[in-house]
């Protein structure tokens, strides 16, 4: 896979650095549910050290809590590694997040799922070469001109994530896929489910 620009931020930034309000119970059900996928390789880091995979939940409206950037090569995450997207712009490629990290290089893709589906709670970006090639255009697939990181690529996933299918396979990003649901299991075991079947 050609990672030049994976786990990079390329959207404009704006980061406020300090801690935000997060429940303890909303912390460990996502640390519970990103040790299941970390377990499975689905979360986690390359040879070279460039992290890959994170997890959201929706906050308040479209605002939502999101992985830290370069947490992958963490097999535990404490609350200073998570960071509340309060605001984005997609025509503008801009975030706007609070935190003691920065939020994490795919926030515009999550994003996207947020404010093109309202009854989306959760979302789960993975990569995993095998199930990106099985589903391939069998799910619903993002154009492959759009690359990660891009208002384009939030563009479609804008458009394909109005379906309830919960899954999107990123045509211009190899490897990546997302997963989202209503709530956070539901959206792990969608994911779960894709990765048992190969």
């Amino acid at each position: 896979m050609d990672k030049a620009n994976e786990g990079y931020i390329k959207f404009n930034l704006n980061w406020e650095e300090k801690p935000f309000d997060f429940t303890d119970n909303d912390f460990l059900s996502l640390n519970s549910c990103r040790q299941k996928l970390f377990e499975l390789g689905l979360i986690g880091a390359y040879p070279d050290g460039i992290g890959y995979g994170n997890i959201s939940i929706r906050y308040k409206k479209n605002k939502f809590i999101i992985s830290g950037s370069e947490t992958g090569n963490f097999k535990n995450l404490s609350k200073d590694h998570y960071a509340l997207v309060e605001d984005y712009n997609i025509n503008d490629n801009s975030v706007h997040c609070v935190g003691l990290t920065k939020a994490s290089s795919e926030s515009m893709s999550h994003a996207a799922v947020y404010d093109s589906n309202p009854n989306v709670n959760a979302v789960i970006h993975v990569h995993h070469k095998k199930l990106w090639d099985n589903y391939l255009i069998v799910f619903p697939t993002t154009d492959s001109k759009a690359e990660f990181g891009t208002p384009e690529m939030a563009f479609e996933i804008s458009r394909l994530a109005t379906s309830n299918n919960g899954i999107i396979i990123m045509g211009g990003h190899k490897e990546g896929i997302i997963g989202y649901g209503e709530n956070l299991n539901e959206t792990t075991n969608i994911i779960i489910n894709l990765y048992n079947t190969l």
